[in-house]
């Protein structure tokens, strides 16, 4: 069966003044459908490369990533926007950026702009998705800028789940400052990916947001082992590049 995503060999790099450095090096693994998948690292190790690469918006230097057998790298511009919106689903808090004024549904109803539905459809939906994760339609109203941290990464999330995507791409789940907050935010990914037979990938450098992960893997110097295999990520045979340097983005 052909994996929902995969990587082949893949490398990155990128330059730092008059040379390069590698960021990625000959990572390999496969993920199917319906499972949780935990990349745990450090600041700098390169896990937010390979969530970007995997969503098509970086292209690797070396290697393939496939989505569903498709390789990304040779799919125009449009193809990758058309597959962020409706099968993939990338989340990482630095993406926050509302419109002036905007109200916290239509925020999440905007995404679904290209898919062809009335105004009101869209509400619908975006209502439907806040109601999920846990924000109140009361809240629904209010502007989007005027949300705590807490209440933009719910938002964030319903927004990446309007689309009803086969993977999410979760970069630092939650950056919250209450570890009960962060708690309840992890148990709902969880609940979440359950309910949809999500594939879900999440990189972080805080273990407690991998908790409950099906496979656990690591990364460092732009390398990717894989430390506990309870689902279906299969390493593939690594092939490196040699000894080039390989300090981490």
């Amino acid at each position: 069966m052909t994996p929902l995503l995969s990587f082949a060999n893949v490398g990155k790099r990128f330059p730092d003044g008059g040379r390069e450095i590698t960021v990625l090096d000959g990572v390999s693994f496969e993920v199917e459908a319906g499972v949780f998948v935990g990349l745990y690292g450090a600041r700098r190790s390169g896990k937010s490369t390979l969530l970007r690469l995997a969503a098509g918006i970086e292209r690797p230097d070396t290697g393939t990533v496939r989505f569903d057998g498709r390789v990304l790298s040779t799919m125009t511009g449009s193809q990758r926007g058309r597959l962020l919106r409706r099968d993939l689903a990338f989340m990482a808090s630095g993406d926050w950026r509302p419109n002036p004024g905007e109200s916290v549904v239509d925020h999440v109803a905007m995404s679904l702009g290209s898919e062809g539905l009335t105004v009101r459809d869209a509400r619908r939906r975006a209502l439907g998705a806040l109601e999920r994760v846990g924000v109140t339609a009361t809240c629904g109203s209010e502007p989007a800028g005027s949300l705590s941290l807490a209440e933009r990464t719910l938002v964030m999330l319903a927004r990446a789940l309007v689309h009803d995507p086969r993977v999410l791409l979760v970069d630092e789940p939650a950056v919250m400052p209450s570890l009960s907050d962060r708690n309840r935010f992890y148990v709902l990914l969880r609940e979440l990916a359950g309910e949809r037979n999500m594939a879900l990938l999440v990189v972080s450098e805080e273990m407690g947001a991998l908790q409950g992960a099906g496979v656990m893997m690591s990364i460092s110097d732009g390398e990717v082992c894989t430390t506990e295999e309870r689902g279906t990520v299969v390493p593939l045979p690594r092939r490196s590049a040699g000894g080039a340097e390989r300090p981490g983005r």
